[in-house]
């Protein structure tokens, strides 16, 4: 069963609430409306087993199909690098989102400001913390928590899921993104 409470209960986030992702086909929608989407992954990303894969393996597949700009924090690049993905930015997770923040400045490759940041793999309390400053000083910024604990911080978060349904929602986000890929090659 899952919930859209926050993971950790003691944290309040004020009376506007992340919106519940209930089908992946709302993240692909998302994703194809955003001009500007920029991909932040957390160190978590390459330790985390979500069946026979790690989470980082779903974010690449993501990265790839959209061409997702992507941010590395913490010791992850060596994670996407050992798989083949060497596009990605190094970046302190707080600076990014200052970047992200910034109305003023044009992403990674200088293209116009992030109009959606997609967070994935960060220790909980710290994504917490940058989804509320991105809430409260980025309104040109939507942002999707991709982690299986719900962000109420977020522009959308996936609910309190468990690893099996969880694996169940990333599988059809990027199955359903790898087909609506293959029709534009």
């Amino acid at each position: 069963m899952s919930s859209a409470e926050p993971w950790q209960t003691a944290e309040v986030s004020g009376p506007k609430k992340a919106t519940v992702i209930t089908k992946p086909a709302m993240v692909r929608a998302v994703i194809n409306h955003a001009r500007h989407p920029l991909l932040i992954i957390g160190n978590r990303a390459a330790s985390i087993d979500i069946g026979e894969k790690k989470f980082v393996d779903y974010l690449i597949d993501l990265a790839r199909v959209h061409k997702i700009p992507v941010i590395a924090t913490g010791h992850v690049n060596k994670s996407l690098r050992d798989r083949g993905y060497t596009n990605a930015i190094i970046m302190p997770a707080v600076e990014a989102c200052q970047r992200v923040a910034d109305p003023l400045w044009h992403g990674i490759h200088g293209k116009g400001p992030c109009d959606l940041a997609l967070f994935a793999g960060l220790p909980y309390p710290m994504e917490w913390t940058l989804l509320s400053g991105l809430k409260h000083a980025a309104p040109h910024t939507k942002s999707i928590s991709l982690d299986n604990t719900y962000q109420p911080n977020a522009t959308w978060s996936f609910a309190n899921l468990s690893v099996k349904d969880w694996q169940e929602n990333l599988a059809a986000i990027t199955a359903e993104i790898a087909l609506e890929g293959s029709a534009d090659v």
